[in-house]
């Protein structure tokens, strides 16, 4: 028998409200959305397939689906959609949605909810969802069922939810949005737009600035000979900084996620290796560290800097507090001004040796970074390696534990790369899916991911479809076989070798490899710098492996410290 012709929808409410959300956050600016499959969220999902303007990104596990949405507002500064059906579904966003609250990343998370007389009675698949996420979002409603009686507001919602999580401190908004059958619908007449066709609440906030009496009482602290910037993410615009440098004599101590590492005479990318030193790091202590943005990883730098004494003064455009040693001079302001101002009020270190004292030795660790990275494929040689690889324009993901420890050691100063990082929480779920997101927010773009192999396990949902989506992202695993930064701590030595393979070594047992090669991608095993860089620069989406041994590892970084510690 021939199938029976399909019946159209009934017009219902829950499929209006959930086509003017969906019209206003197109408004907003939103072009993404990241759906993970369920009943309960049909209208939404539904009209977010209805529209063309959106790419709307499936993935099978909440997880995974709330970390590729991280990636994608980490990676465009805008959010994404991010919906799921209800009960535990909206619980393993939890962890990406903290992520998004401590880095600022922007994220509207739509969770589905059974309506309220399904809920506190057994109904199946219910759990308290409201305020789920608690203080990790920056705004948080429960506009009950749709109801045309409510429709006036709808857009008003919708507006309000992108505009919380861009401005002014980005983050995650949470929308529970609870709805009653029939699930599949047809959407009425929406409400009207704004008249002036774009967002429902446009929202103008400019970013702080200081009056002119603050920026002297500011420059009056920093006016130091000895002074250095240390830029981290959200340090504002890299010519800026820069130019504050050379307007002061002060060195750039770049993370590479700040944007600054660039081969440019104000830059120290070595700044850790350098610090190593024990003669340098005393004969170079400064009396004042202007930090712009989020910190950086390295330990030793942040040591060096609590040890010297020096005045610190802190930078952020949003009201976030970024002091964890309780010392330094809070500046809320936009970094990109308040570093133009200073640059006409600060002398500090001009006319003095301190910033030639400062090239020299980049220039010796840099070299001999080099030449203890272009042997064996160490650890640091990969790092170093995929980030000089990496075409311009390119974007490099890097995992927590030892990989952003590797790229913010090792990578090279260059212009053209983009390096993202998950240092909210500094965890290492969710990393897969992470670059995913980034790789599908500019699918022409290429892009990569340095990973060990316990967070490449951790995270094996990303890889769901990953074949199928449209992205161009290699994925590089370094595989030690276990928890490889545990090496590095004072566990390895003072615990029976037994005890900390159980407890920190923790092999998994599970090659990587065979885990890429289950979801039909291409793998390529690589051993040598040439090796990997051709695998990187080869376009489409594979996975590459690069085997490693834990104790070899810390050898080989030990190795590259001392290199640099002889040339200085």
């Amino acid at each position: 028998m021939p199938d029976a012709p399909a019946v159209s929808p009934p017009v219902t409410t829950a499929a209006t409200f959930c086509a003017t959300l969906v019209d206003e956050w197109l408004r907003a600016g939103v072009r993404h959305a990241v759906v993970a499959p369920g009943s309960r969220s049909t209208p939404l999902a539904l009209a977010l397939a209805a529209r063309p303007e959106l790419a709307v990104h499936v993935f099978h596990d909440e997880r995974s689906a709330s970390f590729a949405a991280l990636g994608i507002g980490r990676a465009t500064g805008v959010p994404a959609v991010l919906v799921c059906t209800s009960g535990t579904a909206a619980a393993n966003f939890h962890p990406a949605v903290i992520e998004a609250h401590q880095d600022e990343v922007p994220m509207v998370v739509c969770t589905a909810d059974r309506p309220p007389e399904l809920r506190d009675v057994a109904a199946p698949q219910t759990v308290d969802q409201v305020g789920l996420y608690r203080g990790a979002v920056r705004w948080f409603m429960d506009p009950g069922v749709p109801d045309e009686a409510m429709r006036g507001v709808w857009r008003s919602l919708a507006s309000r939810s992108v505009a919380d999580a861009c401005r002014p401190r980005p983050g995650p908004v949470h929308l529970n949005l609870p709805f009653r059958d029939p699930l599949v619908g047809t959407p009425g007449p929406l409400p009207d737009a704004a008249s002036s066709g774009g967002s429902w609440h446009p929202v103008f906030v400019g970013a702080p600035t200081l009056d002119d009496a603050s920026l002297d009482a500011l420059a009056a602290l920093l006016d130091e000979q000895r002074g250095v910037i240390v830029a981290g993410a959200g340090c504002g615009d890299p010519a800026a900084v820069h130019a504050l440098a050379a307007a002061t004599g002060w060195p750039v101590l770049a993370d590479p996620r700040s944007g600054c590492r660039l081969p440019l005479p104000t830059t120290v990318g070595a700044f850790d290796a350098l610090l190593r030193h024990a003669d340098f790091a005393a004969a170079h202590a400064p009396t004042v560290v202007l930090r712009l943005g989020f910190a950086p990883a390295s330990k030793v730098l942040l040591q060096w800097v609590l040890g010297s004494g020096a005045r610190q003064v802190q930078v952020h455009a949003s009201p976030t507090w970024i002091d964890p040693d309780h010392r330094a001079v809070r500046v809320v302001a936009d970094p990109t001004a308040l570093c133009r101002a200073l640059g006409a009020r600060l002398r500090g270190a001009a006319g003095t040796t301190w910033a030639a004292r400062w090239r020299h030795a980049e220039d010796k660790a840099q070299g001999a970074l080099t030449a203890a990275t272009s042997g064996a494929l160490s650890e640091p040689a990969v790092a170093r390696t995929l980030g000089a690889a990496m075409p311009d324009g390119g974007a490099l993901v890097v995992s927590s534990s030892m990989p952003v420890r590797d790229v913010e050691w090792y990578l090279a100063p260059r212009h053209g790369l983009t390096v993202h990082a998950n240092r909210g929480a500094n965890g290492i779920d969710g990393v897969v899916s992470t670059a995913v997101g980034v790789a599908l927010a500019a699918p022409r773009r290429p892009t990569a991911l340095l990973i060990g192999d316990l967070a490449f396990l951790h995270d094996a949902n990303g890889l769901l479809a990953l074949r199928e989506r449209d992205a161009n992202l290699t994925i590089v695993v370094v595989d030690n076989r276990g928890g490889g930064i545990f090496s590095f701590l004072p566990q390895r030595s003072q615990l029976p070798v037994e005890r900390f393979e159980q407890l920190f070594g923790t092999p998994a047992g599970t090659d990587p490899a065979d885990v890429a090669r289950a979801h039909g991608l291409p793998v390529d095993e690589v051993t040598t710098p040439d090796a990997l860089r051709a695998a990187v620069q080869r376009p489409g989406t594979k996975v590459v492996v690069v085997r490693s041994d834990r104790d070899a590892n810390v050898a080989a970084h030990d190795a590259v410290h001392l290199a640099v510690s002889a040339a200085l």
